[in-house]
């Protein structure tokens, strides 16, 4: 009977372990949604506006989550990689303006990405006395080759290993900090009721911190991940289970805790515009002291570092499924888009800027392209020729819900920007362009949908 016993625990345990093994893709989505420009919109979020965007903190994690969800439902039921089901169903057209969506807003988070890298490196070594290597233009171009060598040749995984065991140090201590830092429980829950913060730089905070979540990067890349991994139709158990125990429980406690105690330790009244990572380090000091400045800037350089490479392999994966190339080094042209990718973003290096407002611009630029990813899994997953099971009522209600909060904070953030538009500000009218381009985009996506329905029907 004992025998019996200890048997059927080791089976246990052998099939949680292998079951826990099976996780990643969406764990990779969300390591992506925890980088420096997510960690950086929520702690600008807290010291500028106190707690009125906890509900923006919130929806994040819930919404982040059902759009995981979706793009999984797509992925498996398809299997096949967004660009190509696309291609096959709503015509090439369509495919390239996802490709260019994607790549637009995945190629700017590069270069701001890139950016904050070789800063944050530049001032760690200046801090330590080496003036003469403190240069970010240096770093920029030194992670840039050391991004395309290890991508190109698979070494890169090491220094991403590193990177992450110094992010989830530094999401600890937030974490542990949320429980030491006085947290007024009254005033938390009064940012609970959707309310938009008065004066400049609301918006884009707002669409920062949502776009950290629902992002076009993350919704396209999981059917890829998911390939990877060889998940089919007959893996959705373990598919929900990695999406919501990836962006529900770990995502939402990163973003809750990094949001509460910036909230709670920095003053709420520091100017969007003007923060920068020795005020953002201070709402480590209750748990690090002397030490939060060197332990946040190394947090921040590893989630640049980790999410670098995170991101540099999406534009190349979606032109190789809309060029049908493989997705692999071994394709020789994949890897020349890749090691492509990863040396242009040393441009990144010498933008004009602080990085902490270029981290939550980008954010906020990748949510004006998002609800055109979304609008495509939806029609997708509501064509019977794409999918043998489509949307059922309450999906496309989460869906369309998604939808409309992504336009709704995307929108106010576009007409936060209108008034510099006007007056001839160059990235306020590449911002406004590109929303003018993205809703003409998903008006003609879902009028053909709605069109080739009816000729359908009437067929």
């Amino acid at each position: 009977m004992g025998t019996e016993t200890r048997s059927s625990d080791r089976w246990d345990i052998g099939r949680v372990t292998g079951y826990l093994e099976r996780l990643g893709p969406t764990w990779l989505a969300g390591a992506i949604a925890a980088g420096p420009a997510t960690m950086v919109s929520l702690l600008v979020a807290g010291a500028s506006f106190g707690y009125t965007l906890l509900w923006v903190v919130v929806l994040s994690a819930i919404l982040g989550t059902f759009g995981q969800y979706l793009a999984m439902r797509l992925g498996l039921l398809t299997e096949a990689g967004i660009v190509a089901v696309v291609e096959d169903h709503l015509g090439s057209v369509w495919a390239w303006v996802l490709v260019i969506d994607v790549v637009l807003a995945a190629g700017l988070a590069q270069l701001v990405i890139m950016k904050t890298l070789a800063d944050v490196s530049a001032t760690i070594v200046g801090s330590a006395g080496v003036a003469s290597l403190a240069d970010p233009r240096l770093w920029g171009v030194t992670w840039a080759v050391v991004l395309a060598l290890g991508l190109a040749g698979g070494g890169y995984r090491v220094a991403e290993i590193g990177a992450k065991l110094l992010v989830s140090l530094v999401v600890l201590a937030f974490v542990v900090s949320a429980f030491v830092v006085p947290i007024d429980p009254t005033e938390a829950a009064t940012g609970l009721v959707p309310s938009m913060p008065a004066g400049v730089g609301g918006a884009v905070v707002a669409a920062g911190v949502l776009g950290g979540a629902v992002h076009i990067t993350l919704l396209t890349m999981q059917s890829y991940t998911m390939r990877a991994r060889g998940w089919t139709e007959r893996d959705r158990g373990i598919a929900r289970f990695d999406v919501v125990s990836s962006m529900l429980v770990a995502f939402g406690i990163f973003s809750l805790a990094v949001f509460l105690v910036a909230a709670s330790v920095l003053p709420g009244v520091v100017d969007p515009a003007t923060i920068d990572e020795i005020q953002a380090a201070q709402a480590l000091g209750p748990i690090a002291g002397e030490y939060a400045t060197w332990l946040f800037l190394l947090g921040l350089w590893g989630a640049a570092v980790s999410t670098l490479g995170g991101n540099t392999i999406v534009p190349p994966y979606l032109l190789a499924d809309k060029l049908g190339w493989e997705q692999s080094v071994e394709d020789p042209r994949y890897r020349v888009a890749l090691v492509a990718v990863a040396l242009a973003s040393a441009v990144g290096a010498f933008l004009e800027g602080a990085f902490f407002e270029l981290l939550v611009l980008v954010l906020a630029f990748g949510l004006v392209g998002t609800p055109f990813a979304l609008a495509v899994i939806l029609v997708l997953l509501n064509d019977s020729d794409v999918v043998g099971e489509t949307n059922s009522l309450l999906e496309n209600v989460g869906g369309l819900a998604l939808f409309a909060v992504a336009v709704v904070l995307a929108g106010e953030f576009v007409l936060e920007e209108l008034p510099a538009a006007s007056a001839g500000d160059p990235t306020a009218l590449f911002v406004v362009a590109f929303a003018a381009a993205m809703t003409l985009a998903i008006v003609g996506l879902v009028w053909t949908a709605v069109r080739d329905r009816l000729r359908a029907r009437s067929g």
